[in-house]
């Protein structure tokens, strides 16, 4: 991200800053970005700024929302992830934040009366020990109801003055559709990247959304898949159930993404990864995240069974080949995955863990790639369903 200069940015008026937010901002990406050079922006009209604050509510699976941060003499606004867990905290609950999230559209608080006559919150206590002397809070309005928080502080010795605020007002309408598009372009990617993998993703926002379009990849294929599923989620309370299934997927998928592979799909309990071979060590990588994730799975075996549950098992098939990968389906509704006989071999293989009573077992033409660096143990050549010849066959246990 480029950081505003300080510099360039000339003494103005308010109106000036509501035609540069409004005309000049459509080229930058970062709501952070425009943040900051509109705090800058508006001391160049004379308003008397500290500190400002942005308080976002993001669609996120991990993530309540993020905080952005800018203080006078700042060239970039800092940004803060919120986790879920805020709403129970004390730096939440009765904070100006939480007053306008339960419906309020202003909190005003001047900090330099004594402080027993004014509101109740260390947030306020720090303000002062700053050297603040007025905050103001404002509803951040978006579409459908949605209610964020923008807010601005001074040190000026009485606070903001009624033109202050004014001209502070004025901001406000601009500002929200500004950060509104912002914030809709990063859910678009995040929700991507949440749903089907961050490279396809990519793709998706790049224009590959017509049915059949894609491209030819070499990569290493990983399916993995849950053993006795169908018998726990018969004999399991449901929210037990969601709770094995999300911490067994955070067991596989972790070391998965931290190696430089992708996951394209969570097939009930079973899981579709890649590792796109333009990467040379990407067979390596992805045996790796096999081993990570054995521990993680063992860690999660020992707290299961401290609660009296059976311990879980799981085979993982894994070859390497050309797949096709984009986009198919109907024409109104399309997966963006990948097809081709090296995902049904990986399939087999998976399969096949159940009869050779391996937990991983690996074709010999993705044996061939790592043998010299991996320790292998030959099982043999075996039929596999859907292919002619028998299919020479490598298990993995480190």
């Amino acid at each position: 991200m480029n950081a505003p200069n300080i510099d360039s940015v000339p003494s103005q008026s308010d109106g000036d800053v509501v035609s540069w937010l409004t005309n000049q901002t459509r080229d930058q990406r970062f709501i952070d970005n425009i943040f900051a050079e509109l705090c800058i922006r508006l001391q160049g009209a004379g308003i008397p700024l500290k500190r400002a604050t942005m308080n976002l509510l993001i669609q996120h699976p991990q993530w309540l929302g993020a905080r952005i941060i800018w203080a006078d003499g700042k060239r970039e606004a800092e940004i803060t992830r919120v986790d879920y867990d805020v709403q129970q905290r004390s730096e939440y609950i009765g904070s100006p934040v939480h007053e306008i999230h339960q419906g309020a559209d202003e909190v005003r608080e001047k900090l330099e009366r004594d402080p027993s006559q004014g509101r109740k919150h260390a947030l306020y206590d720090d303000m002062r020990a700053q050297g603040l002397t007025d905050y103001v809070a404002w509803a951040l309005l978006h579409t459908l109801g949605k209610r964020h928080v923008v807010t601005f502080a001074t040190d000026r010795a009485g606070g903001f003055d009624d033109v202050h605020i004014a001209e502070l007002r004025k901001v406000l309408p601009v500002l929200a559709l500004v950060s509104e598009i912002r914030m809709k372009n990063r859910l678009a990617r995040t929700l991507l990247e949440t749903y089907v993998g961050s490279h396809a993703g990519e793709m998706i926002l790049a224009g590959a959304t017509r049915r059949g379009s894609g491209t030819t990849v070499r990569a290493a294929i990983m399916i993995c898949d849950l053993r006795d599923f169908t018998r726990i989620s018969d004999s399991w309370p449901r929210d037990d159930v969601i709770d094995l299934l999300n911490d067994y997927f955070d067991a596989m998928s972790e070391p998965i993404t931290r190696h430089g592979g992708e996951i394209l799909k969570f097939i009930g309990d079973g899981l579709l990864a890649i590792f796109p071979l333009s990467d040379p060590k990407a067979c390596a990588n992805l045996l790796h995240a096999v081993s990570e994730a054995r521990e993680a799975m063992a860690a999660l075996g020992e707290r299961n069974g401290m609660m009296g549950r059976a311990p879980m098992n799981y085979g993982i098939g894994v070859h390497v080949g050309d797949v096709m990968y984009g986009n198919i389906g109907s024409r109104t509704r399309l997966d963006f995955t990948v097809i081709g006989p090296a995902v049904n071999m990986a399939s087999r293989l998976e399969t096949l863990t159940k009869q050779l009573k391996k937990t991983v077992l690996l074709s010999r033409a993705f044996a061939d790639l790592v043998e010299h660096d991996f320790a292998l143990e030959h099982v043999g050549e075996h039929a596999v369903r859907g292919f002619s010849e028998p299919i020479e066959l490598f298990a993995y246990s480190g």
